[in-house]
Formats: structure tokens, C-alpha cells, sequence
């Protein structure tokens, strides 16, 4: 599905590198480093020592801590380790460090903070991302659960080069930059350097939730933040923390939530008149109620949606961001039977559409 012109008005057209703010890296080595964080993590460290993967530490009961990426890493005394990237933004989440502390008990594994070494940035539009961002195949649950199917026969999807890694939460993301603190990458020399802000607008035109703004610690759940469709979690796997409720959602729950990008305006108007977002769109507070709005059909054997619950605004920057939405909601407004509206700040009322990502997986038809 295309994106709509308001949106596509603000995708950058040429190749960027932007930097990732407030993002720390703590260090995970030791013989038992793989077993250790396969403990942990919601989908399966790699077999393979030098591969990167992209998560989320769960809470006991199923709830997202952090998510993480975790960077398969060399250390300068050529040990092999792993270093895990997360949100430093201030949350309800416990601290990172004596949360995987906490967990060592008898493995052999040294755990140490090293955001002073590190910075992260994100590349993307370049045309080596063609050759292994290839068309992705899904697995549907009858949950509503989606899957990337990755080849296994073919290249790790996350990639293996020391300190770039393969950015595939998205079709489109790009590429996830290492690189020592305060140095700017090799691609700053052949991409146009953008703002930490540039960086936020790339996620959210591709529908890409991240950190504590999108992904509330102990509050949201895996799937309804979109995790399992970003390749953060293995329904296959082992035991590890949280993994109980998440397993039994994918086989006998029902996903009534997704966070997807939604476009803001004024009230009286429809996102497919709006060529581009209105630069008149106030900063919108993460939390603010999306409220579902029930729209006259004068049909009255047409089935009503129920009005019930709101959605929440999660981050958002130049009249575009990321929402979590009842799907029921979101269908009834895709039929023109419900709309969605918020108040900001100012006491100002404000249409709001959602969309899909255009690389969103589609279930085929039936036979």
C-alpha cells in the first residue's frame, strides 16, 4: 500500500546518515555470554558468534522492559562478546545495568557500561541496501501475530559486519552505525548529515516504534508494539523471561492493537486532500488521547464500532507519529464509519488519520 502524499512529501530523497540520540551500550562478555543473554532476550542469540540481532527484555509477566539491539562485538583484546544497545531515555523501566547484574548468579560473564566508548547512528537511502533488503516473506498466526520468514539458507538478516548492522525492523531502515564517541561515521563523506531529529521522521514514515516514548516500560506488550512483525521475538524458542503470556497470546490470544504511523490535521479535513502535512501543527505531548469518533452512515443495519477506549499519541514530529490504536477502531475509519481526534495542549481540537506502512505485510487471498 503506497504511502499517501502527505507522507511521501517528507520522505528524504537522497542518502542520509543521522545520529541515534540517548542510546547507551553495556557490554556482555565471558565463555557463557550467548547462554547468559539467550536467557534473556525474547528471541534467539544466533549460533553464529559475529552476528548482530535485534529484541526486547521482557518482564515476568510479558510486559517490555527495553528493547534492545544487541551488536556482536570484538574486544580490543580480541575477546568475542556482545554489546546491548537500549533507550537511556528515564522510564519506569529498572536500570539496565543492575537489572542484567542481577541475572549473572554462576555464569561466567563480565557486564559493564560502555556508552562512554560508543556512539550509534542510522544510514540509510543508499543503493547498497538493495542488494540484501530483498521482498520479505511473512508467516500469519491465527492471532493476528505476523513473522518475517527469513531465508535460512542465506545471509543472517541482521548482518555480521563488525559495528554495521542490518537495520530490518523496517523494509527501508537502513543501516545501524558503530562508532567510537564524538567520531562521525565513514558514510558522513557520501551521505547528506542530518539532525537526531531527521532520524525520528525516518521511523516513524516507515512505522517504526523505538525507546520508552513508543514503547512504554512495564506497560506495552510485545506484539500490540509491533515486535513480532519487526523480528524481535521467536515463538519457537526456550525458556527465558516473559515467555509464558507471550507465547500463549501468538497460539490462543487475539492482537487488538498495533502502533502505526498517523498523520495529523485539521479537523474538518481528510488525509487524501492533504497534499502535505500542515506546518501549523503544535507539538503533541506523548500520551495524549487519540479519542475513536463514530461517523453517521444513515445506514442503521451497518454494524457500529464500539467507541470504547482511546488511543495513545507515542512520539511525533512535524504533524506525523506513531499511535497505538484499537484495530477495530482504525478498520471502521478505513471504512469511513469512525474518525479519530485529538486535543493538544492549547485546547485545540485536531483530526488524526492513521495508515499503514507501505511494507506492511498483507495476508494473501484466499483460493
Amino acid at each position: 500500500m503506497p504511502l499517501p502524499p502527505a507522507l511521501r512529501s517528507l520522505v528524504r530523497s537522497t542518502p542520509t546518515v543521522a545520529p541515534v540520540p540517548r542510546r547507551e551500550l553495556i557490554s556482555v562478555t565471558g565463555s557463557q555470554a550467548a547462554e547468559f543473554l539467550n536467557g534473556l532476550t525474547a528471541a534467539s542469540v544466533p549460533g553464529h558468534p559475529h552476528s548482530h540481532f535485534y529484541s526486547a527484555f521482557l518482564h515476568a509477566q510479558g510486559r517490555v522492559l527495553h528493547d534492545i539491539f544487541i551488536w556482536a562485538h570484538t574486544t580490543p583484546t580480541g575477546r568475542q562478546g556482545y554489546l546491548v544497545e537500549y533507550d537511556a531515555s528515564q522510564s519506569d523501566a529498572p536500570p539496565m545495568l543492575p537489572m542484567l547484574k542481577r541475572h549473572v548468579l554462576r555464569s561466567k560473564v563480565k557486564i559493564h557500561d560502555v556508552t562512554e566508548e560508543y556512539d550509534v547512528w542510522a544510514a540509510w537511502g543508499s543503493e547498497k541496501e538493495k542488494t540484501w533488503e530483498t521482498e520479505r516473506k511473512w508467516d500469519f498466526a491465527r492471532s493476528g501475530v505476523i513473522e518475517p520468514q527469513w531465508d535460512k539458507d542465506g545471509e543472517w538478516p541482521w548482518g555480521s559486519t563488525e559495528s554495521v548492522l542490518r537495520d530490518r525492523r523496517g523494509v527501508g531502515m537502513g543501516h545501524r552505525l558503530l562508532v567510537r564517541k564524538g567520531d562521525r561515521p565513514q558514510e558522513a563523506s557520501s551521505h547528506d548529515v542530518a539532525p537526531e531529529d531527521a532520524y525520528l521522521l525516518h521511523r516513524i514514515l516507515h512505522g517504526v516504534p523505538e525507546g520508552s516514548t513508543d514503547i512504554p516500560p512495564l506497560h506495552a506488550f510485545p506484539m500490540d508494539s509491533n515486535l513480532d512483525v519487526m523480528g524481535g521475538l521467536d515463538f519457537r524458542k526456550g525458556c527465558y523471561v516473559g515467555q509464558e503470556l507471550t507465547v500463549r497470546t501468538y497460539h490462543t490470544g487475539q492482537l487488538r492493537k498495533r502502533i502505526l504511523p498517523v498523520v495529523i490535521h485539521k479537523p474538518d479535513l481528510s488525509l487524501s486532500s492533504i497534499d502535505r502535512v500542515s506546518e501549523d501543527v503544535p507539538a503533541i505531548p506523548p500520551e495524549t488521547d487519540i479519542r475513536p469518533q463514530l461517523v453517521q452512515t444513515g445506514d442503521e443495519n451497518t454494524p457500529r464500532v464500539r467507541p470504547r477506549g482511546t488511543g495513545k499519541m507515542l512520539s511525533s514530529t512535524r504533524g506525523v507519529g506513531l499511535a497505538l490504536l484499537r484495530l477495530e477502531q482504525v478498520e471502521a475509519a478505513e471504512g469511513g464509519k469512525a474518525k479519530f481526534a485529538l486535543t493538544s495542549a492549547e485546547g485545540l481540537e485536531w483530526g488524526v488519520t492513521p495508515c499503514w506502512p507501505d511494507w506492511w505485510p498483507r495476508p494473501l487471498p484466499a483460493e
